[in-house]
């Protein structure tokens, strides 16, 4: 890869934790760059040990790995790649997690509780990281929490892309899953053609997680195509309440569309037998095939990421990519 004209010659390597190969090999592709390669295994006891096999000395390093269960392990193993990049002179770190781990974990709801998602941005700090880019977090006060540059990618380009291929002859009407993202939506229906919007008023009891409570529909939702947003789906329940919720109110269908499919069990089950048309997610997360069903489908978010690599490491803008007009 060529620098911009005037700056000094600079290298990009590309390393890649185990969690996710295909994904790093997807992004490697689109960059015309190969993945660095490594020694990496884990002991008997659960210790993770990396090496690299190339000299990493003076280089603009871009570490992506993807933290889906075991997640604890998967944090390590990238914690520990970026201390190993450090202590082996490279120039610039840049950790790609393009699904933030702990990301649900960013305040006190009560009184002796961690702020998890600081802690992770602490600790790959202290690790040696210079940047993060991440995709869709929980939360946009997490970027705050890393002492760093921080870029937050949306994948809501690509989600949209498709939902227009798709379904953009249809009377849609995107709707939130709670109050708390109705910007959210209010974007998303600007991107698809000044759609109108909808939320769905619900309660959550947060000493039960994985659990809420769809009360009623607000906005208008009969005869229409209901395009169901949110940033993770996690057991699934959440997103199929909503989606009955819809149907009670006269939908005339509902497509879901996440950023990430955590799908935790039993979330396969509930979204293969609910009533949506279709379910959207991107593959920030490893999907086995185990936990793939008819009506859904993967879009893949290596091209966004390779994108903002590229731009990183030219020293351009990353700003369209955040904004969704990529």
């Amino acid at each position: 890869m060529s620098p911009k004209s005037g700056t000094p010659k600079k290298n990009l390597m590309l390393f890649s934790g185990r969690a996710h190969r295909e994904l790093a090999e997807e992004v490697a592709e689109h960059l015309n760059v190969t993945i660095t390669p490594q020694t990496a295994h884990t002991f008997a006891n659960g210790e993770i040990f990396v090496r690299f096999q190339e000299s990493v000395r003076g280089t603009d390093a871009f570490v992506i790995q993807s933290h889906p269960s075991p997640i604890n392990e998967w944090v390590m193993e990238q914690l520990i790649m970026v201390d190993a990049l450090k202590r082996a002179s490279a120039k610039r770190i840049t950790v790609i997690m393009p699904f933030y781990p702990y990301a649900r974990q960013d305040k006190k709801h009560k009184g002796r509780e961690p702020i998890s998602a600081r802690l992770i941005a602490d600790l790959f700090k202290t690790a040696g990281a210079d940047r993060i880019m991440t995709v869709d977090l929980h939360t946009a006060q997490i970027q705050g929490f890393f002492d760093g540059p921080v870029d937050h990618l949306l994948a809501q380009s690509v989600l949209c892309e498709h939902i227009e291929k798709t379904y953009g002859g249809e009377q849609i009407t995107v709707v939130s899953p709670d109050s708390g993202r109705v910007r959210l939506a209010e974007k998303w229906a600007a991107q698809l053609g000044d759609r109108p919007i909808a939320f769905i008023h619900k309660t959550r009891d947060p000493d039960k997680p994985n659990q809420a409570v769809a009360n009623r529909v607000v906005g208008k939702v009969q005869g229409q195509l209901c395009v169901l947003i949110d940033d993770m789906i996690d057991t699934g329940g959440t997103i199929v309440k909503a989606t009955d919720a819809l149907l009670d109110e006269g939908a005339a269908d509902v497509v879901i569309a996440s950023t990430h499919g955590i799908l935790s069990d039993p979330a396969t089950d509930r979204l293969s037998n609910c009533k949506a048309r279709e379910v959207i997610v991107t593959n920030t997360l490893p999907i086995p095939e185990e936990k793939r069903f008819p009506g859904l489908t993967v879009l893949s978010i290596a091209p966004l990421l390779a994108r903002a690599i590229q731009e990183v490491f030219e020293d351009g803008s990353v700003t369209s990519l955040f904004d969704g007009n990529a």
